[in-house]
């Protein structure tokens, strides 16, 4: 038994080194095809924040798989990435023998069959199974295992009707390829009528029942696993800027998306691997404090310039300097009063122990200025803790001043 747990453990560990390896490798390689392919640019920024962002889930996935082989949310990132890294990587294959060659070989074939199914697996573990067993790789309850069930059973049917597809087509390249297993005249899934029911049912009832499970351990859990999910939270909480996605400038988009891409997987890891894991109350304070500040005083900053420009514009004609300044100088006198206001408003509104707590502790501190009769500051300060602490019991012990003995006293 001893032995086979011991095999277990160094097949893990083997997995974890090769999952970051592969993935670089095969990043490299896809890079490298496309330039020999002549692929158009892309959008740097876009394809950093996306590369890093599964670099992240190789990471992460790899050290809970070697830490933590039997968590299923450890296997789920490492197999991610591995997606991420590699498929693409015969998909790039395929485009640059179809541009060089014009005809396939075995290798493309492959690699253009992989790209046609791939991405139904990676969204369904990602967006689906990731939060459904997170963060100790088991269900909610066994109430959920159906969800778990007609769910993959609807992504095998995605999958299969992607390995048949007739004909293959390259991602970023329109090659067409023969599929030696494809059912002729069958279309890409994505065209096939049975795709707006088989797909909505699948990631729609899918992804919703798997982030009210997430809502669900919330509401039950307690200690350790309620600060877990509050990184869990923390990280895809950018998910609710998408209804604003037409309405924001670009770079808030991609902030958000960087956020949830590489956020993810560092809060699951941190989560799953309790490290530091009461820090996510102070993360959480700080994010609404200093992200309320700055964007009220951006809203200070353009709205004054904007309206000064504009009275310049009429008094003078023409633009000025001077608002520019003028409104820089009333964003630095600004910054530590709103600082103070919000973070008040934060602790009132979210954090009303602590604030009852602070306010409890200063209250005390100007009446222990002030008092000068000692039973009544027995009193008030088993009241403090009682209130603060909140211990099942509290009882506060003084010694007699007339039995304690002087240094060097008999």
């Amino acid at each position: 038994m001893a032995g086979s747990h011991r095999a277990r453990r160094t097949f893990a560990r083997a997995v974890a080194w090769m999952v970051v390896i592969l993935y670089i490798a095969g990043i490299c390689a896809t890079y490298l095809l496309e330039r020999g392919s002549g692929l158009r640019a892309r959008n740097l920024t876009e394809d950093a924040v996306f590369l890093v962002g599964f670099g992240a889930f190789a990471v992460v996935g790899s050290m809970l798989v070697a830490k933590r082989p039997t968590n299923v949310v450890g296997w789920i990132l490492a197999a991610a990435a591995l997606m991420v890294g590699l498929f693409p990587t015969g998909d790039a294959y395929a485009a640059y023998v179809m541009t060089t060659r014009g005809e396939p070989d075995a290798l493309a074939v492959l690699g253009a069959w992989v790209q046609s199914w791939y991405w139904f697996l990676l969204l369904g573990l990602i967006f689906i199974y990731l939060p459904l067993l997170f963060p100790d790789g088991k269900l909610p309850s066994r109430r959920w295992l159906p969800v778990a069930v007609l769910v993959g059973i609807g992504l095998l049917g995605l999958v299969v009707l992607g390995m048949l597809t007739d004909n293959l087509s390259g991602q970023d390249v329109g090659y067409r390829i023969e599929n030696p297993i494809g059912i002729e005249g069958l279309a890409p899934v994505e065209d096939l009528p049975i795709f707006a029911v088989l797909g909505v049912l699948v990631f729609f009832v899918g992804v919703l029942a798997a982030f009210a499970s997430v809502v669900v351990r919330f509401r039950r859990s307690r200690g350790i696993e309620r600060q877990q999910i509050k990184w869990f939270l923390y990280a895809i909480a950018s998910v609710l800027t998408i209804p604003l996605e037409g309405y924001v400038p670009e770079f808030v988009n991609e902030i958000a998306f960087a956020w949830v891409l590489i956020g993810l997987p560092t809060a699951i890891g941190v989560a799953v691997l309790r490290y530091r894991l009461y820090d996510i109350d102070l993360v959480i304070n700080r994010t609404l404090v200093y992200g309320s500040l700055t964007a009220a005083l951006a809203l200070v900053y353009f709205g004054g310039v904007v309206s000064l420009q504009y009275v310049f514009r009429a008094m003078t004609g023409g633009g000025s300097q001077f608002v520019i300044v003028a409104s820089t100088l009333a964003i630095a006198a600004l910054f530590n009063p709103l600082r103070r206001r919000i973070q008040s408003f934060v602790d009132r509104r979210f954090y009303r122990q602590k604030y009852d707590a602070a306010q409890v502790l200063t209250g005390f501190s100007t009446r222990l200025r002030n008092e000068t009769d000692l039973d009544r500051l027995n009193g008030d300060l088993v009241s403090v803790v009682r209130e603060t602490v909140q211990p099942v019991h509290v009882s506060l012990w003084l010694r007699d001043p007339a039995t304690v003995r002087e240094p060097g006293g008999r």
